[in-house]
């Protein structure tokens, strides 16, 4: 999905932010240092992808507009696009100041199976991912056709998601 942001979208990099322990949702599975380990083994090779830990701190809120408020103030020269699946979008007004994510920055999303995207997003176009994050971690799925083979190896060795 984030390749076909860079191609599509003309990005010059794409920002991989790890959500840390909102109050607002179910804690995460595996800790903030395993899901940042998971995402190095993701991303590596791929210069253009960029890790941010910003949510992980314990002062952070977790809300979206919060993070994209830093990074403006960070990058005001960046024009910012948020990145998420047309199963989140759906949900995207219930979200805190969705008005004020969208003057922050342009929502690019994703097919998914099910879901329909529309209004001011843009749409990346690709093949819809048959399985979201959550059926992964849930094990409804088979991680290692899912996730490169670093990232299943860790799970595996780990024994998360289980």
């Amino acid at each position: 999905m984030a390749r076909a942001a860079l191609e599509h979208l003309k990005l010059d990099r794409v920002l991989w932010i790890p959500t840390g322990s909102p109050g607002y949702r179910q804690q995460p599975i595996a800790s903030a240092d395993e899901r940042v380990a998971m995402l190095k083994l993701a991303l590596a090779g791929e210069p253009r992808f960029e890790i941010d830990e910003r949510e992980l701190r314990s002062d952070a809120t977790g809300y979206t507009v919060d993070t994209l408020r830093a990074l403006h103030a960070e990058r005001p020269q960046d024009e910012l696009y948020l990145l998420i699946g047309a199963d989140q979008y759906e949900k995207f007004r219930e979200w805190r100041e969705p008005d004020e994510i969208e003057r922050l920055a342009k929502l690019a999303v994703f097919p998914r199976p099910g879901h329909r995207a529309g209004g001011k997003a843009l749409v990346v176009p690709m093949p819809p991912m048959p399985h979201a994050a959550t059926d992964i971690r849930a094990s409804e799925v088979d991680v290692k056709t899912q996730v490169p083979p670093g990232v299943a190896n860790y799970i595996e060795r780990k024994g998360l998601y289980r």
